[in-house]
């Protein structure tokens, strides 16, 4: 299956789960394919036939994303280099969760988080620790016997009772021993955190220095700037006295490239809750391009009142769209 046909498919599925999913971001460079959200999960969806495409940089600015936008970074995937990704696990690659199309589509239509995770080493299980120990003890079970039936060392089961992690073979012991399942579910839609052993998320790149003046620009006008490197806007800033609003950033001579991008700022806004805005070099007839806000540098060159630039950007986002 070619890559397209694969995000065609996956952002049906998503469609017919309920969200609402952007346009595709078919423009470089690209840390995510598209944008999706269901009431309030957010994702960051990279699509790719072979998950070890994904790099250690766009990880990191994947990664990045999901904390500017308060989004779950998120990879569907079909195989590795060396085999086939399980159904039912979750995967990661530079800390971003991985999982297949058919795990999507257990999680997102059928409401089935997947309850095995891969880590070195093996293929593992989140136990429910204190259900572990309320069994046990309700049996007669001590530690030490409960450990020669799986094996292990008394001081391993006292662990998986406190809440250590199991391989999938234990889980499953344990399962035949009492007749009920202790595995829980790994939360892939909070980034997979309880189980997910990863760096904390890189520090931003620095802004391009080109776009020093419009990161003045917003800093002035009370934004917090956190520039970019591999997504389809220049920076998500956020205002610094309205935690709610965020601005996804464009920054170039207004092209016919350009303009593309300033349209998929603001699919992509209409589905994280953003507002987006581009700065031009030059001066445009227009005030917004299907909601994303058109301003010329020389409009704002020597405007210092931060409500003034604002207010010229909250009324544009808001225009009627040009075509």
């Amino acid at each position: 299956m070619s890559r397209t046909a694969l995000i065609e498919n996956v952002t049906a599925m998503l469609e017919d789960a309920g969200f609402l999913v952007s346009d595709r971001c078919a423009v470089r460079p690209k840390s995510f394919d598209v944008a999706v959200r269901r009431d309030e999960d957010l994702l960051l969806l990279k699509i790719l036939g072979n998950v070890d495409a994904l790099d250690a940089a766009t990880g990191a600015e994947m990664r990045r994303l999901g904390e500017y936008l308060e989004a779950t970074p998120m990879v569907i995937g079909i195989r590795t280099r060396d085999e086939e990704l399980k159904p039912g696990v979750v995967y990661f690659r530079h800390g971003v969760p991985v999982i297949n199309p058919d795990t999507a589509y257990e999680l997102f239509i059928e409401g089935m988080p997947p309850l095995i995770y891969a880590a070195p080493g093996g293929l593992y299980v989140s136990l429910d620790g204190d259900l572990l120990a309320d069994e046990r003890e309700e049996r007669g079970w001590s530690l030490g016997r409960l450990a020669t039936e799986l094996g292990v060392s008394r001081r391993t089961v006292s662990k998986y009772e406190d809440g250590m992690n199991a391989s999938i073979e234990v889980a499953i012991q344990l399962e035949e021993l009492f007749d009920e399942p202790f595995s829980s579910p790994v939360d892939v839609l909070e980034g997979a955190d309880d189980v997910r052993d990863a760096d904390p998320t890189p520090s931003a790149p620095d802004a391009d220095p080109d776009d020093e003046h419009v990161v003045h620009v917003l800093t002035t006008a009370g934004f917090t700037v956190h520039p970019t490197a591999r997504a389809p806007f220049k920076a998500v800033s956020e205002d610094d006295d309205d935690p709610v609003m965020r601005l996804l950033t464009g920054h170039s001579a207004f092209t016919p490239a350009a303009k593309k991008r300033a349209r998929i700022m603001s699919s992509i806004g209409e589905v994280a809750h953003t507002r987006s805005v581009y700065f031009t070099e030059e001066s445009e007839d227009r005030e917004s391009v299907d909601g994303t806000a058109i301003v010329s540098c020389a409009e704002i060159e020597d405007v210092s009142d931060p409500e003034t630039i604002r207010e010229l950007i909250r009324d544009r986002a808001e225009a009627p769209s040009e075509a």
